[in-house]
């Protein structure tokens, strides 16, 4: 990792990506304003894998389920003040990944096709606005808390996004693509 910015340097894309990584922190972008974000507590993540294990087996080849990853939210210009989030989880399109592989960087939200968010405990926060900007069409978010649930979020042209429900047991749908989570197993 590269030396942290002065207070109140705002960063673009480019100088996010070359903080680079580091097992120290956990970092976001808002509006080219350096974030640290808490790690989740072990029961999040513990959430987190299970439900990465439903979805990898029932997503088509063109999709994938990619947890804890830093997306370009692409609301600025490239030397803009940049908006990076790091969800707890996405399924992005495979030819996504495969273009960050080839030209470096991060993952941009135009690749994405659903934003997946756990509750943390005592944290009802979540980045809504955000997703809703980038043009993700699909926000859900999971509650761990019994019994676990999820909301679903369908991003609309007129209202944003709005609610498709929530689900507790078992959450089924079929964008984007046929896929049935057993919610009772994520606890």
């Amino acid at each position: 990792m590269t030396a942290l910015p002065e207070p109140g340097q705002l960063l673009t894309i480019t100088d996010y990506v070359a903080l680079g990584e580091d097992d120290r922190y956990r970092l976001e972008l808002e509006e080219g304003k350096l974030l640290m974000v808490p790690s989740p507590e072990p029961e999040h993540n513990l959430v987190g894998v299970e439900l990465w294990s439903q979805l990898r087996t029932q997503l088509p080849p063109e999709l994938v389920a990619v947890p804890d990853i830093d997306i370009d939210l692409e609301l600025a210009p490239a030397e803009g003040p940049a908006t990076v989030r790091r969800p707890d989880m996405v399924i992005v399109r495979r030819s996504e990944v495969d273009r960050r592989k080839a030209e470096g960087g991060i993952l941009r939200s135009s690749g994405v096709v659903v934003v997946i968010e756990i509750v943390s405990p005592g944290s009802r926060r979540t980045k809504r606005g955000d997703y809703e900007d980038a043009g993700i069409p699909q926000y859900w978010i999971v509650d761990p808390n019994p019994p676990v649930s999820l909301l679903a979020l369908r991003l609309t042209d007129e209202l944003g996004y709005v609610d498709n429900g929530e689900a507790t047991e078992t959450f089924t749908t079929t964008s984007p693509c046929p896929l049935k989570i057993a919610l009772d197993q994520l606890d």
